[in-house]
């Protein structure tokens, strides 16, 4: 994929980076049996931690399933199209949002200590924290991307199945389920078009 030279010269970051982190990256359906490391899963996250949340929540939260008794309880909560893809990735992930992420505001917010006060309501909160969750995916993503790795995030799968099963003591929400590790074999479906910058950016 090409763009034209303005454009890529307009990008702080060397066309290589682009290319990396979004044109010629794809979310891969196959994976190899190459190892993802618990370096790399830390290196992803301690770069993708720096992106912003409102007013600095981070109410992320991150399940590395790895072990073959993890994985055997999560397959029958994906979809069957979703199933045999995440049996073989040599990582998957489970994203979910931290409803009680205002414990940690003395952490989170330091130099104001009332703010928790503002998150008691539970609805408001949830969904607050679904947002920025969400935000926090997107980074996510480009985080594997950093580190020459595939992501294959999915929304195919049971939510309260995964929550029951693996987030009963807590307040996580599960959001997106992410396969990371190298492309296997024919790993990509075909590249579908993107928007035009003129069918969604207007300026007034």
């Amino acid at each position: 994929m090409t763009t034209t030279v303005e454009q890529t010269e307009a990008l702080k970051v060397p066309e290589h980076v682009q290319d990396l982190l979004f044109r010629e990256a794809r979310t891969a359906n196959s994976f190899s049996a190459d190892p993802v490391t618990d370096e790399q899963i830390r290196a992803i996250y301690d770069l993708v931690k720096w992106a912003p949340t409102s007013m600095n929540m981070q109410p992320l939260r991150a399940l590395v399933v790895r072990s073959d008794e993890a994985k055997a309880r999560l397959l029958p909560h994906m979809a069957e199209g979703n199933r045999a893809k995440t049996a073989t990735a040599p990582v998957t992930v489970i994203l979910a949002a931290d409803t009680d992420f205002h414990e940690n505001t003395e952490t989170t917010f330091p130099h104001n200590p009332g703010v928790k006060a503002n998150f008691l309501d539970e609805e408001k909160r949830t969904e607050f924290a679904r947002l920025n969750s969400l935000l926090q995916v997107g980074y996510f993503i480009i985080g594997v991307r950093a580190a020459g790795l595939a992501a294959g995030p999915m929304t195919g799968f049971d939510a309260a199945g995964i929550d029951a099963e693996f987030f009963g003591d807590n307040a996580w929400k599960s959001l997106v389920v992410v396969n990371v590790g190298k492309p296997g074999d024919d790993p990509w479906f075909g590249r579908l078009p993107r928007l035009d910058f003129e069918q969604v950016v207007e300026t007034l």
